[in-house]
Parts: C-alpha cells; structure tokens; sequence
C-alpha cells in the first residue's frame, strides 16, 4: 500500500472507537445503533453526533437541506477515495465543544493551524497528515494478489459514510463529497436534537426501495464510565455519608456498568487484532496440504454446489418477495 492509499473502513463501533483513541482523543466512544426510536438512546445520551452509513447512488444525492457557507462549523472537503470513515468521525469530532472531551495533541494542532484554511486545503491537510493516514490505515487487510481497482469496483456497491451533528441550534448534514456544510432545519428548544435528526435519516432511507437494508448508524457518545463514574460521585454525596440502600443499588449498578464498558473495550481490542492479523500464511499452508493429501479438488467441487445451492435460494426469495 503506498503512501497515498486509503484503505476501506469496517462499519463497527469498535474500529471507530479505536480509530478515536488512535487519533489520541479521550471521553468519546462510539455505539452501534439499530433504531432510530428514542428508547435507543436512552442509556447513551449526550450523544454527540451521528455517523450514517448507506449505499451511494444518484438517488442518495437528494437532500431536504441546503448547502450553507457557516465559519462555526468545522468541514473538510474529501479528497481522497476510502477515506469517508476517517472524514465522517473527524467531522463530529472537530466541532465537538465539550469540557470533558480532550482532542489531544495532534487534532487540537490540526484544528488550529487549518482554522483559516478553506474545505479544500482542509481536507487536503487531513490527507497529509501521517498520523491520520496511519490510524487509518492499520485496519488495512493483506491481500494474496493485487486487483485492478478500476476493474474490480466497476460492479461493486459503493458506501459511503456521513456525520449528522447539531451545532448551534441547527441540524447539519457533514459529506465530505459535498460542497459544505447541510443545513437541515432549527432543532426546537423543548426537543431532543435526536428527534430532527431521525426525520432527515428517515427521509434518506424512504429514497430507496424497499428492498435495501444496507444502511448502518452508529453514535458518537460521552465516555460511558466517565458518565457512570460521575453519577457515583453524586450518589456518594446523598445521606451524609449513611448511604441508604437506593444509594448502594445505585452504586453498584454503576459499578456493573462500568465493568460492562471495560470488558466491551477488552472485545473490541482483540476483535481489531483479529482484523490486522495476516493470515494468508496460514491459509496458503493449509491449502498446500489439502492438495498434498488429493482432498483439494474435491473441497472445491463441494463449495461450488454449495455456492450454486445458495444461489437457487436466494432467487427463490428474491421472487417470492416481487409477487
């Protein structure tokens, strides 16, 4: 992979939080969402942003915002092809205002020296920058043989990922393929911004046909055991130092949280080293051996009925749901 390469991002919440804690930020993770109904968020809030993943076509173009030209918002014009993961959760993270997110050194020196910078040097800039292109590209995989590109993507789906943020008082659509910022509409004061947000992503997903399900959310929250950690500095406060025994289930179900949180950060650690391990090795020894023992021939007749078999199948389906 050459310097200028970016490679494809896996749309899952614990390559996105590692991906923040490689940009060297704290106090944000990210969550996977699989409702846009309010119970989703319940446990999450505040939520800062929302990154949306969908197929991109003609049709994913329309939008029932306008393009605005606004110097509070930070956006980046993409400038380089696979790097809409990294651009979306860098969109929500340079306009996040929040005490208890640090960006780190490298974003918070990136933010100031770019801050002048119109879209187009922005995300020249992020492009150039080794740090963000390395994060990125840990999650690249080995491949046995290289592809022509061109070739290869002329039949492929292509996805495409956005950031939805509210920022000062408004609802913003951030594309980097886009021109700037997309102003959706004023977030009402006595509502949650989620709420806005969820009638403009549904608007998004009615423009395709029933059929498509290949869309994916995930949310930019606060730490959750910052916030837990927090709550249980307040529940120690209450009864003078008698806690009652709403005070100690409280506690303790925080507490549980927390240990939750750190065995999912655990998972997700193994689950990308997983991800970043090179296994063509192994995978080329095993098929040696299978052809050494005169097996492979007959492996591969049986995943080709397989493969055939699944494919009657999946017409089968396909019919069925057009009658």
């Amino acid at each position: 992979m050459s310097a200028g390469d970016w490679c494809l991002i896996e749309s899952d919440p614990g390559v996105f939080s590692e991906l923040i804690r490689g940009f060297g930020v704290s106090g944000v993770q990210v969550e996977e969402i699989f409702s846009l109904e309010d119970e989703s968020f319940v446990d999450m809030r505040p939520v800062f942003g929302l990154i949306f993943l969908f197929k991109y076509t003609d049709k994913s173009l329309a939008t029932s915002g306008k393009v605005v030209t606004n110097p509070d918002i930070f956006f980046a014009k993409q400038v380089i092809n696979n790097a809409c993961a990294t651009q979306a959760i860098l969109a929500v993270l340079m306009n996040l205002q929040n005490p208890d997110v640090n960006l780190g050194e490298n974003l918070a020196q990136l933010k100031e020296f770019t801050k002048e910078f119109d879209s187009q040097m922005k995300g020249l800039t992020f492009s150039n920058s080794d740090v963000i292109r390395e994060v990125h590209n840990s999650f690249s995989r080995p491949q046995i043989v290289e592809f022509d590109q061109k070739a290869s993507k002329q039949d492929d789906d292509v996805y495409h990922f956005i950031s939805y943020v509210p920022i000062n008082g408004k609802l913003y659509e951030l594309d980097g393929l886009r021109e700037g910022p997309i102003e959706h509409c004023e977030i009402p004061a006595n509502k949650d911004w989620l709420e806005s947000a969820r009638q403009v992503i549904e608007q998004r997903i009615a423009q395709y046909s029933k059929s498509e399900i290949h869309f994916n959310l995930m949310a930019v929250v606060k730490d959750r055991r910052l916030v837990c950690q927090r709550q249980i500095e307040e529940f120690q406060k209450m009864g003078d130092g008698k806690p009652t025994e709403t005070v100690r289930r409280g506690i303790a179900r925080l507490q549980k949280v927390i240990k939750d949180e750190n065995a999912k950060i655990a998972m997700y650690q193994k689950e990308n080293i997983r991800r970043r391990h090179n296994y063509i090795p192994l995978i080329m020894e095993l098929l040696k051996i299978t052809a050494e023992s005169g097996k492979l021939g007959v492996f591969w007749e049986n995943a080709k009925s397989r493969q055939a078999e699944q494919a009657k199948k999946a017409e089968k389906r396909k019919a069925s749901a057009m009658k």
